[in-house]
């Protein structure tokens, strides 16, 4: 963009739009007031939810004129007085005011990017510093823009809940989007069998490339509960990351050994209500909702990346002016990894 840095250039939302439009708009550059900083964003990560508040489908109605996006990463312009960070820095966007403990210190009002509380899609933001996660030193700002949902997500899921993730486990992931990839990643890195399952045989070699052990293509093996149970011996896997919803969580529940943990994470598919509790209370099997993330696990994930050297897949990166077409990707849910777009 040709716009001259003493601007700020964002993407706003009009009143009411399906499918999602957006519209360019210029405003004063921001000044970080004490303990603040002056983000200068260079990439910004689409996630799902990102296409619900464009569309007016999230569950807090829009401020006129809201900038969307929930993650991003960038490098801190100037610092406010007082401020912990310094010029320089590059850093990831925390997107809510959830800094440690338990889901009930979650403000869901807080999140960026929905309600009344401006999000990433802009070329400057200020933030409280303690809305800033130092982006780990082996990914770029493109890769690093992804972790904050996604990967975060997977985080939460795995180390978390009531049973953490570890050596030896196995594990089920479901699909190739962007969190499912994270899974494979991190659930192979800390040792665990990672069984993935997805649309085609060439995504599960994308699967396969990021550490899953065993694939299933679902599209040719329907009943892909029975195949999971043939992998495992008739035992079942300690821990279902379950994306997929009232379609595939009876499945879920039929692939995780007896005591096992089922964490949903997403819920992309819709159908008629089911009656999972007889598998649930016969198995002795657990079903935890898993929602948002503390900054306490984004910097656990940035350790991860780190000591493991973890890369994102990022499938797609577009220009900051292409923020429609990355919108239009975004919705046609074929792509494998995360969905980027670059700072003004």
């Amino acid at each position: 963009m040709t716009s001259p840095s003493t601007t700020n250039l964002a993407w706003t939302m009009p009143p009411s739009s399906s499918p999602p439009s957006l519209s360019l708009t210029l405003s004063p550059k921001p000044t970080p007031g004490p303990h603040q900083i002056l983000l200068r964003i260079s990439a910004i990560s689409l996630n799902y939810r990102d296409l619900m508040v464009a569309t007016h489908a999230y569950p807090l109605p829009a401020k006129p004129s809201l900038i969307p996006g929930l993650d991003g990463a960038g490098t801190v312009e100037a610092a406010g007085p007082n401020s912990a960070w310094a010029a320089g820095d590059t850093v990831l966007v925390f997107s809510s005011t959830w800094y440690t403990g338990g889901v009930a210190n979650l403000d869901f009002a807080s999140i960026l990017g929905s309600g009344t509380v401006d999000g990433t899609l802009q070329r400057y933001m200020v933030l409280d510093d303690a809305r800033a996660v130092r982006a780990p030193r082996n990914l770029g700002v493109a890769e690093a823009a992804t972790l904050g949902t996604a990967g975060a997500t997977v985080v939460n899921a795995l180390f978390f809940g009531p049973a953490r993730a570890k050596k030896g486990d196995v594990v089920l992931t479901l699909g190739t989007g962007g969190v499912s990839c994270f899974a494979i990643q991190i659930a192979s890195a800390i040792g665990a069998t990672v069984i993935a399952t997805s649309s085609s045989d060439e995504k599960l070699e994308v699967a396969k490339g990021l550490g899953a052990a065993h694939v299933i293509n679902y599209k040719t093996t329907p009943e892909w509960d029975a195949e999971v149970l043939r992998i495992t011996n008739g035992r079942g896997v300690d821990h279902v990351l379950e994306v997929g919803g009232a379609q595939t969580i009876v499945k879920s529940l039929k692939s995780v050994r007896a005591g096992g943990l089922v964490t949903v994470i997403g819920a992309l598919t819709e159908g008629s209500p089911v009656d999972i509790l007889p598998l649930i209370l016969m198995g002795a099997k657990t079903v935890r909702g898993s929602m948002a993330m503390s900054k306490e696990m984004v910097e656990e994930l940035v350790k991860i990346v780190e000591k493991f050297d973890i890369h994102p897949v990022v499938s797609k990166v577009f220009e900051f002016d292409e923020a429609l077409k990355a919108y239009e990707a975004l919705r046609e849910q074929q792509d494998i990894g995360k969905i980027v777009i670059k700072g003004a």
